[in-house]
C-alpha cells in the first residue's frame, strides 16, 4: 500500500529509520499519561517495536503509519493507524495513535481515524474497528465520539489496573450515515 494523503497529513509505513522519532513520541511521559504501561524504557525497545509494526505490514499489507503534516514530511509528529490486537483473546482491528504534544489539540487524530476507517471498510471490507481507550483518557474518547465509535465493553487487560473502555465502529453504521 503507498502513502495516503489526508487535508494535512501524510501516512506512510514505518520504517526503521523511524526508530528515533518513536522512541521520542512513546518514550516521553507526557505521551504516556494515560498509558499504564508508561513510557519506552529505551531506543532499543522502540526498535523492537517498529520492527513488529514493519512485520505486521509485511504479514497484512497495512498496520501503523508514520505520520508526518504534508507540508513537512520529513518530520514524524505521531504514530497510528489499524493493526490487528488481542482483545482478551480474540484478534480484532484495532484503531490506535499516539502523537507528538506538539501536534496535540489540531484535530489531526481525527483526521488520522478517518483515513483509517476508510482503508478498513472501503479497502479491507472489514465488518469493524474496536479501539481501546484508558477511562481517564477524555481526549481520546472524544476523538473516537467524532469518528462514530460507540462504547462496547470494558476489558481487563491490564492486570491491577481498572479495566479499558472499548469502542467499536461498524461497517454498517457508517453506511447508513452520508460520508
Amino acid at each position: 500500500m503507498s502513502a495516503i494523503l489526508t487535508a494535512r497529513l501524510l501516512l506512510r509505513a514505518p520504517t526503521a529509520d523511524d526508530a528515533a522519532s518513536l522512541f521520542e513520541i512513546y518514550g516521553d511521559p507526557q505521551t504516556n499519561l494515560y498509558n499504564p504501561n508508561g513510557p519506552y524504557p529505551s531506543l532499543e525497545f522502540a526498535r523492537q517495536r517498529l520492527d513488529s509494526w514493519m512485520d505486521d505490514w509485511q504479514r497484512d499489507g497495512f498496520g501503523q503509519w508514520a505520520l508526518a503534516l504534508r507540508d513537512a514530511p520529513s518530520t514524524v509528529i505521531g504514530f497510528g493507524g489499524l493493526a490487528f490486537t488481542d482483545y482478551g483473546g480474540e484478534m480484532r482491528l484495532n484503531l490506535g495513535y499516539r502523537f507528538a504534544p506538539s501536534a496535540w489539540g489540531k484535530g489531526l487524530a481525527s483526521e488520522m481515524g478517518h483515513a483509517a476507517r476508510d482503508l478498513a471498510f472501503r479497502n479491507l471490507k472489514a465488518a469493524a474497528i474496536y479501539a481501546r481507550v484508558r477511562p481517564a483518557n477524555l481526549p481520546s474518547i472524544r476523538v473516537l465520539d467524532r469518528l462514530g465509535f460507540n462504547y462496547l465493553e470494558l476489558l481487563s487487560d491490564i492486570p491491577g489496573r481498572p479495566p479499558s473502555l472499548v469502542y467499536t465502529l461498524k461497517q454498517e453504521a457508517c453506511n447508513a450515515k452520508p460520508a
